[in-house]
């Protein structure tokens, strides 16, 4: 079992940049693939950006293609969410997630088996 905590949310004008951390405990952090997915209020959940376990494969959301980049750094138990030139649309909570299970990297919600509690980032205009 793996617990996550993300970090590093806030308030940001257009064009400017944050970056999220997302610090797992528990075991074999490296055993898992990790992904993004942010909420805004009144929507469903939708995906961000994953990375694989071996940090051979990332993907990401066509909304956000370009400007943002996800890494890992398993030897602290941490997974980045760089975000540049932000817009007032990626406004939302932010969540990290781990899945430990599926074999091809995943850009659904239930494909993850942890989550955390979440990060609000706004953009204002």
């Amino acid at each position: 079992q793996v617990q996550l905590v993300e970090s590093g949310g806030g308030l940001v004008q257009a064009g400017g940049s944050l970056r999220l951390s997302c610090a797992a405990s528990g075991r074999s952090f490296n055993n898992y693939d990790l992904g993004w997915f942010r909420q805004a209020p009144g929507k469903e959940r939708q995906f961000v950006a994953a990375i694989s376990r071996n940090s051979g494969n990332t993907v990401y959301s066509d909304s956000v293609k370009g400007r943002f980049t996800i890494s890992r750094d398993d030897a602290k138990n941490t997974m980045y969410l760089q975000m540049n030139s932000l817009k007032p649309e990626d406004t939302a909570v932010y969540y990290c997630a781990a899945d430990r299970h599926t074999i091809v990297l995943s850009k659904s919600t239930w494909a993850y088996d942890y989550w955390g509690q979440g990060t609000q980032v706004t953009v204002s205009s």
